[in-house]
């Protein structure tokens, strides 16, 4: 990865390591606690099809660098869309306005002989894998499987994106890391018509890959699954509403966990006390069996990264162990300032972005109860196997989130689809009406992004069936 990321951003721009000391050494002329430098360069592409026409191609190369320094509280902070040695050191004359104040900043010569982080994924670059004329029938392929699936599909879009990243952190303790970051993705959107109603059904997925990934069983798949959503809104009623229960089904519904509940244990919301969640380690924050995880090691997944955005490995961070909290998602200065430890969590949407704290794949972990038996236990309440869009508040941790594809529960069977139906709760109280946990945690398809504070990332959710009791519904009956 080190030498891959040499060759791209350094040797074409005539960098040598001296350039790179005399930026630390600009930075460290006033007093300051840490400084970094961040150089990027990634080339992204996305394909569109509509109705057996290709409707839009774009091929897009960014590159820059990133450069930082912290003293207390403070960040400066300067970017450049030009490498070179007269930018990076304008760059860093920018960045040194910081207050002269604290500890002096002490430059170290960079090295990279810190042992790395074994690659998660492969460095191959995912758009050298198929032609531009195979992507295209790649699309088609899939617009035809949507169709066979219902004489009732009157429309369907698909789309495939791929991007091919190289990044290169530098701090001035001298840690040099490197990661080459493949990321692909498709999806199908799907409009079925029945008489006067028109219905709407989407699926897809991806990772970290390239796309040999996207076999005719894979896109058989994501087609099958958009067309079952819009069928089963096609045949739904209007959804109740009310206090009941919610089962809510495995991998892709832990986008509620996501954001009603992860966002909240993020460094910055805690050491600022802004969550819900602050100053709260130690304590019982969710029911018993409950415990959930940030993952950012899992191979190929699309919110996993060998090393964060600062250049420090990722982990498997327990955030709720059993109920108790036992810890938050940190970047460096919110650690540094908490205290702590960080925990590979930093992270930024590109070189001309600040590194922040941010989830990568966030699941919570099994439990011992089947599925089947989940539902049986309820008389009457809602099932929720897909969510569509959805509305967070951190500071209080309120919750709204509507449902994609819902179905009733009587009687501890699942009966009928209902449409309409809006989950309204708060994030932390969701947690401590956790009454059972199914033992068939999954994770989503490749699809998630994140938003947080106008940065976007790919990030992963996960979780196994559960009931939650005593949530409010939004209906439309």
């Amino acid at each position: 990865m080190m030498d891959i990321a040499r060759s791209t951003l350094l040797a074409p721009f005539d960098l040598a390591r001296h350039d790179l000391d005399r930026v630390f050494g600009l930075l460290a002329s006033h007093r300051i606690d840490y400084a970094d430098l961040y150089f990027q360069h990634q080339c992204s592409e996305a394909w569109s099809l509509e109705e057996g026409i290709v409707k839009s191609g774009s091929f897009n190369i960014e590159q820059g660098v990133g450069v930082r320094a912290i003293q207390g509280e403070k960040t400066a902070f300067a970017y450049s869309d030009e490498i070179s040695a007269p930018a990076l050191e304008a760059a860093a004359r920018a960045t040194r306005a910081i207050a002269s104040q604290g500890q002096s900043l002490t430059a170290r010569t960079l090295t990279s002989k810190a042992k790395l982080p074994r690659a998660l994924y492969s460095a191959a670059n995912p758009h050298a894998s198929l032609s531009d004329t195979a992507k295209v029938q790649l699309l088609e392929r899939l617009e035809s499987y949507a169709r066979a699936e219902d004489s009732r599909v009157t429309q369907v879009m698909a789309h495939i994106a791929g991007t091919h990243e190289t990044v290169l952190v530098m701090r001035n303790d001298g840690h040099m890391a490197a990661d080459v970051r493949p990321l692909v993705r498709v999806s199908v959107t799907v409009i079925m018509q029945d008489g006067t109603r028109r219905e709407q059904g989407s699926s897809g997925g991806g990772g970290r890959f390239d796309y040999g990934y996207f076999t005719d069983a894979v896109l058989r798949d994501y087609a099958a699954r958009a067309v079952h959503q819009a069928r089963v809104n096609l045949d739904a009623r209007p959804a109740p509403a009310g206090t009941m229960s919610v089962v809510l089904g495995p991998g892709w519904p832990g986008i509620l966990l996501h954001e009603a509940i992860g966002h909240g244990l993020e460094g910055d919301f805690n050491r600022k006390g802004s969550s819900a969640f602050a100053g709260r380690i130690g304590q019982q924050v969710a029911s018993r069996g409950v415990t959930v995880v940030d993952d950012g090691t899992l191979p190929d997944r699309r919110g996993s990264l060998t090393i964060d955005d600062e250049g420090n490995p990722t982990r498997c961070t327990t955030l709720i162990e059993d109920g108790i909290l036992v810890g938050y998602m940190q970047d460096s200065l919110n650690a540094r300032l908490m205290g702590v430890a960080p925990t590979g969590n930093g992270r930024r949407e590109s070189f001309a972005h600040l590194p922040m704290p941010r989830m990568t794949n966030t699941y919570m972990l099994n439990g011992d109860r089947e599925p089947e038996e989940i539902i049986r236990s309820v008389k009457k309440g809602l099932y929720a196997v897909n969510f569509g869009g959805g509305q967070v508040d951190i500071t209080s941790g309120k919750f709204v989130f509507s449902g994609a594809e819902v179905y009733m529960i009587e009687n501890g069977k699942v009966t009928y689809p209902i449409k309409g139906a809006t989950l309204i709760g708060n994030g932390p109280d969701a947690l401590t009406r956790v009454s059972m946990i199914g033992n068939d945690m999954a994770l989503d398809s490749g699809v998630g992004t994140c938003g947080k504070e106008g940065q976007s990332v790919p990030v992963g959710v996960g979780q196994p069936t559960l009931r939650i009791d005593g949530l409010t519904v939004g209906g439309t009956a």
